[in-house]
């Protein structure tokens, strides 16, 4: 299962397990059981403290507990973890031998606190790089708090049960029986979904902060770098982020970052939180700006108010809220999201193995998701509103090589449909004629692009009709005292690097600010 190389770094690994740990197989006659118990065979191998047991005794097969040896610290996979979620059972094999999870004391506190017991499936596929921290989080909260248990399953693996679940998208997680959550979620937010008072003690602890000399608003790639070059001044600087690391964390492959040949969005996006960190920024993370409130007088403090009611001040903001999925906002599509409706064919690609998908855009994003889907899926049906297909000559050349890929221009999307419960076709109208026509399949990828996040910003900073905030070559907005960077602004081209220098850009023009206007206190 595993090749030497990974062998070698996997034994560097186990050298740090501490307590004795064994894997306690449940398996069957079939195929994948077969893989996994010659991949439990290779770990136990590696390691002195690690013993294989099979019970037998799941419902699940194939599947492994996790267990601290006479305890009942355990975490369990079902499935074979590997793809993605490789780094997950390495962690967990690491954890439950009792090596301390990277997490704030006040987070293990805030878990170990948690009143009740609580039961957690998380359905992943290995594709998925949105998976890995839901299951790496509720891991550490399962290893941390006994009356806590988790299970992470691999959709592909059990077919039937996420079809009898109508589970469409990953990561998908249930607690107690329930559906508890989809998408990329940290602990933080997990926990924030748990404890109901962690919202008001967070807007409290804001609320008591002093004002900053420079407040980011976003966490992506434009705002770490917005962050840093405030820090490396030597100001008080501090980062409003929903999630830190932005849409960079729903990119899969990145191969045009220079200097680095290639790289995967969850792992750039800890990179960037991690290089935050290494200077004093406060960073105010699971935190949505809803309103903007310009200085009152010149040099004066500029207020962002937040979602769960606190206010944050500062001398200088620099937006830098980044985009997201643009919707084809049509009847049926915000009904059936995640029950069919999808924006990530790499994270949701494999639930629809064998099945009819369509993708909608025929851009690079459209025509790369339907040649990775066409190795998955029965059929796919691309459809492209212009009258000729947008991406580049070679990915264009690649998707019509493929037997399994049918290409619709011309085309509006009109409806999706469903039988209430999960999507069961499309309308689209030819634009040549239009004829309106069905096609009946079972998943839908939306690939059109990106919107800015600046609905709460119109009538306070000027927008262009697209909704992107107006900058100038240093980074100025309208307000005085407000800079934007990243892909919410009228920056030519949306990318990373692009993205990062504009960050670069408004905290340097922040601090020029600073240093040319006295603050209003000062001033009085």
């Amino acid at each position: 299962m595993l090749d030497d190389t990974l062998k070698t770094q996997l034994k560097a690994y186990l050298e740090m397990v501490e307590q004795p740990i064994d894997l306690v197989a449940s398996l069957d006659d079939g195929a994948v059981s077969q893989e996994l118990s010659e991949l439990l065979a290779e770990i136990a191998a590696l390691s002195p403290k690690i013993s294989l047991v099979r019970k037998d005794d799941d419902a699940r097969k194939p599947s492994f507990l996790i267990q601290r040896t006479g305890t009942d610290v355990a975490v369990r996979f079902a499935g074979i973890p590997l793809g993605h979620e490789f780094t997950s059972l390495v962690l967990a094999l690491l954890q439950v031998s009792g090596r301390a999870p990277k997490v704030d004391a006040d987070l293990i506190d805030q878990i170990k606190a948690l009143p009740g017991d609580y039961s957690f499936e998380t359905y992943f596929s290995q594709s998925c790089q949105n998976c890995p921290d839901l299951v790496q989080a509720l891991n550490v909260m399962a290893v941390v708090n006994p009356r806590i248990k988790h299970v992470a399953i691999d959709g592909a693996a059990f077919q039937s049960e996420v079809e009898t679940r109508k589970v469409m998208a990953v990561p998908t997680v249930y607690l107690n029986g329930e559906a508890f959550g989809q998408g990329r979620m940290g602990l933080e937010e997990i926990l924030a979904k748990l404890d109901t008072g962690a919202a008001a003690r967070d807007a409290e602890k804001i609320n008591a902060k002093d004002a900053f000399e420079v407040l980011v608003v976003g966490g992506g790639p434009a705002g770490a770098a917005a962050a840093i070059y405030a820090a490396r001044k030597g100001i008080a600087t501090g980062v409003v982020a929903e999630r830190f690391g932005g849409q960079v964390l729903d990119t899969m492959a990145i191969e045009n970052f220079i200097s680095v040949s290639h790289t995967e969005g969850p792992k750039l996006g800890a990179a960037l939180e991690n290089h935050v960190r290494d200077y004093d920024v406060d960073i105010m993370n699971l935190q949505r700006a809803e309103k903007l409130i310009p200085a009152s007088v010149p040099g004066g403090l500029i207020e962002v108010q937040l979602a769960n009611g606190a206010s944050v001040k500062s001398r200088t903001v620099i937006l830098a809220t980044g985009a997201r999925w643009r919707s084809m906002n049509v009847p049926g599509e915000a009904e059936y999201r995640n029950k069919g409706v999808a924006y990530c064919p790499h994270c949701d690609g494999p639930l629809f193995k064998g099945k009819r998908v369509a993708v909608i855009g025929g851009g690079n994003s459209g025509v790369e998701a339907a040649i990775d889907l066409a190795g998955i899926v029965a059929q796919v049906t691309l459809i492209e509103f212009d009258s000729q297909l947008r991406a580049d000559a070679v990915l264009q050349a690649k998707l019509r090589s493929l037997p399994n890929v049918t290409v619709i221009t011309s085309a509006l999307t009109t409806e999706v449909h469903g039988d209430g419960n999960k999507v069961v076709g499309l309308s689209y109208k030819d634009r040549a004629t239009d004829q309106v026509h069905k096609i009946e399949l079972e998943g839908i990828f939306v690939q059109i692009g990106l919107v800015p996040n600046t609905e709460w910003l119109k009538g306070v900073v000027d927008l262009t009709p697209r909704g992107e905030i107006i900058i100038d070559a240093r980074g100025e907005t309208s307000v005085p005292g407000v800079f934007a960077a990243g892909d919410a602004t009228t920056v030519p081209y949306k990318q990373i690097i692009i993205a990062m220098g504009a960050g670069a850009t408004a905290s340097l023009s922040a601090f020029d600010h600073l240093i040319r206007t006295p603050s209003a206190q000062a001033a009085a």
